[in-house]
């Protein structure tokens, strides 16, 4: 029900999303990628498309900052969170969730498929503890000399840390806290990285 009343009440910023994406560049409004769901069962997740049409096709699956094919709007759509906001969609469908782990590509649930076994046991969410720590992820990415390699060594073990951290401690309360967050987030100056995961781990996660 949330996730109904959320598109229609995001119809209007939704509508000008649309309309700035086809005047920036050619190509569809929407992307869709699959995903691991619960059970590992795979799904098509969406997002407003914030990169040149057939992106994946000209370059890997991890996106650093400075990245050729993210689009002028898609920038600031991604800067914003905004190109999530399709997913709600998924969330109408049973796909997904408000708050859980974000889900993943099956390549890197195939590289670490023990830990995704506790992960998936859940529906994934549009936001989660390891979505606040690394919400400048592209940035982190766009340091390393090798981004795919920093990802997969230690990038995505510790979000499986703060993944298999969140479905052990899972509570309304917790979700409260995480979506509270993740709307500080979003706005520019208001809260830092550091500050996010500190005050998120502390109150949230709590202390084992």
């Amino acid at each position: 029900m949330a996730a109904l009343v959320g598109l229609i009440v995001l119809a209007p910023l939704s509508a000008i999303v649309v309309l700035l994406i086809r005047l920036d560049s050619p190509g569809p409004v929407y992307f869709r990628q699959e995903r691991m769901g619960k059970g590992f069962r795979p799904f098509w997740m969406y997002k407003f498309r914030t990169m040149v049409k057939d992106a994946p096709d000209k370059g890997g699956a991890l996106t650093a900052s400075g990245d050729p094919r993210v689009t002028r709007i898609g920038k600031i759509l991604r800067q914003m969170k905004i190109d999530e906001l399709p997913q709600l969609i998924n969330i109408l469908r049973g796909d997904m969730s408000l708050v859980g782990p974000r889900p993943e590509v099956r390549k890197y649930v195939d590289l670490f498929r023990k830990n995704y076994e506790t992960i998936l046991a859940v529906r994934p969410g549009i936001t989660d503890p390891a979505s606040l720590k690394y919400r400048d992820e592209s940035a982190i990415l766009a340091r390393s000399e090798n981004p795919e390699q920093e990802y997969i060594q230690r990038i995505l073990p510790d979000k499986l840390r703060l993944g298999e951290e969140y479905v052990r401690q899972s509570s309304l309360v917790l979700d409260l806290v995480v979506i509270f967050k993740t709307i500080l987030a979003v706005i520019p100056g208001r809260y830092t990285d550091k500050e996010l995961h500190s005050e998120t781990s502390s109150k949230s996660l709590g202390a084992s």
